[in-house]
């Protein structure tokens, strides 16, 4: 069970913080306490075996509960703070979510949930004044010293979670004990600390932030949860608390690598910036390698075969003076051996080295599949692979350099554009925070290129400074045809771009001029 890796952090250090907030802090063996009694009160219930929801913004009490519920023998349903209620409440339905614990935020809500996800039978409140009913800080207390750690099979499905919806309506992730422990152990082979470990939490608890967490607990890691995602508080806590490790989605990393607190604050504690979610600009990445020197790791994977197909070790990042001994650093690194990595065509050939091809993968990393969606599955697992939609290339030294999703191909004047590449290159502009590269109707063309950019605070820009930088580099096919600069990009919850959504907002406008 996944519960192990924290089981035996705990055990090795049950006197050591395991979460610090700005108001608690919990050691180790006060989070084995209460996850035990909240899994107590849940087996009283009858909610044992079923699925849980957990709505709430990064808090020590979330993850407690969610120990709670995986020792009940539950399967956990994360639910992401930052989505729409109306979001949440569609996925709470479609999983049939059996009870919710909720932050008080979450309140005033709580009656419509109640009312429109008719498979609910629970609401659990963390604080016992938030509301009437059960709480889990009465279980805590309550159930104090009692223990439930019922035992799962590796193949049980410990999370349902959703795909994130950037291409429509999400699908429902069902990832196993077997997987999650896979992943769990591979990362922790890339990212063991030299010293005590402290992790900063940023990004959501619900992704791949609560991952990292659970995984490096068997280090016996404190982990910070910081109180906002502001670049001027991230690099305060960094050097206030002598931060170790550090997840961040790339739209993060450029936001604080921007900032000039990036240039003041002792950030020398770092062992370990881990990245991924989505491709990383170049010159950011070397940007950072001068600022903070080799402690970058970036691993590629998706939820569907959690986070570590590849890796792009500590090892692999550094700076040459010659462009050909650093362009793996565009990579996503090589095969971790978590699972088999092959590229394959759409005949379900496999594609050689320096051919394109989409990124597939089997073994005990690839989650059992989608919920209730046979289609899905279907199309997911051709010829026996899993795969993952994205199509890439290995070089001749086993690099695998992700191109870009199979959606995201635009078709212009009857050639095939990869618009990962052209970003690349727009992300170097010195004066571009971060861009999306689309292909919207066009009649002449089938689609035309199109470029929308959000700048860096007080920097400029113009359109035509864009296009005569990408003709010079990629001649005049690979040149947007139009380019547009937006106060901001529109983003998931992860922080990941939705170039649905960019689209979009393009042909909305286009057709109010009409």
């Amino acid at each position: 069970m996944i519960t192990d890796y924290f089981d035996a952090g705990a055990a090795r250090y049950p006197e050591r913080t395991f979460l610090q907030s700005d108001t608690v802090r919990l050691s180790y063996r006060d989070v084995v306490v209460a996850s035990h009694a909240i899994a107590h009160g849940l087996t009283r219930e009858g909610l044992a075996s079923s699925r849980i929801g957990i709505l709430s913004p990064n808090h020590p009490d979330g993850f407690v509960a969610m120990l709670g519920i995986l020792r009940a023998g539950a399967t956990y349903v994360p639910l992401n703070a930052r989505d729409q209620i109306e979001d949440l409440i569609w996925f709470m339905r479609f999983t049939a979510v059996s009870a919710l614990v909720y932050h008080e935020q979450y309140l005033p809500h709580i009656d419509r949930i109640r009312s429109e996800v008719p498979t609910l039978t629970a609401c659990i409140a963390f604080g016992e004044h938030t509301a009437p009913g059960l709480s889990t800080e009465a279980w805590k207390r309550e159930h104090s010293g009692q223990t439930c750690n019922t035992r799962r099979d590796l193949d049980d499905i410990a999370l349902i979670k959703s795909s994130g919806g950037t291409t429509g309506r999400p699908k429902a992730i069902m990832q196993s004990h077997r997987c999650l422990l896979a992943a769990y152990r591979i990362a922790n082979q890339f990212t063991a600390p030299a010293k005590e470990p402290v992790h900063l939490v940023v990004a959501p608890l619900t992704h791949a932030a609560g991952a990292t967490a659970m995984g490096l607990s068997a280090f016996g890691t404190r982990n910070v949860i910081a109180p906002s995602t502001d670049p001027a508080t991230v690099l305060e806590l960094i050097e206030r608390e002598h931060v170790t490790h550090l997840f961040l989605p790339p739209t993060m990393m450029y936001r604080i690598l921007a900032h000039p607190d990036a240039r003041t604050r002792d950030c020398s504690s770092l062992e370990y910036v881990i990245y991924g979610a989505a491709p990383m600009s170049v010159d950011k990445l070397e940007e950072g390698l001068k600022l903070w020197g080799q402690v970058f790791v970036q691993f590629y994977g998706q939820s569907e075969a959690p986070g570590v197909i590849t890796c792009l070790s500590r090892q692999d990042h550094y700076l040459r003076d010659d462009s050909a001994g650093v362009k793996h650093l565009a990579s996503a690194g090589r095969p971790t051996g978590a699972c088999e990595v092959a590229l394959m065509d759409e005949a379900g050939n496999f594609v050689p080295a320096g051919e394109r091809g989409e990124i597939v993968a089997r073994g005990e990393l690839v989650c059992p599949g989608y919920l209730d969606n046979p289609e899905a599955n279907a199309e997911a697992h051709r010829f026996g692979w899993h795969h993952t939609g994205d199509i890439g290339v290995f070089d001749e030294s086993g690099y695998l350099y992700v191109v870009d999703r199979t959606k995201d191909v635009v078709i212009s004047g009857g050639f095939n554009i990869y618009p990962s590449e052209i970003e690349q290159l727009i992300w170097s502009h010195p004066a571009v925070q971060d861009c999306a590269v689309v292909g919207v109707p066009d009649e002449d063309w089938g689609e035309r290129l199109t470029a929308v950019i959000e700048l860096k605070s007080e920097s400029e820009a113009t359109a035509e400074n864009i296009i005569e930088m990408c003709r010079n580099r990629f001649g005049s096919m690979k040149t947007p045809k139009q380019v547009e600069f937006w106060e901001s990009l529109p983003r998931s919850a992860v922080g990941k771009v939705l170039k649905k959504d960019v689209r979009a907002k393009i042909i909305a406008a286009h057709l109010r001029a009409d």
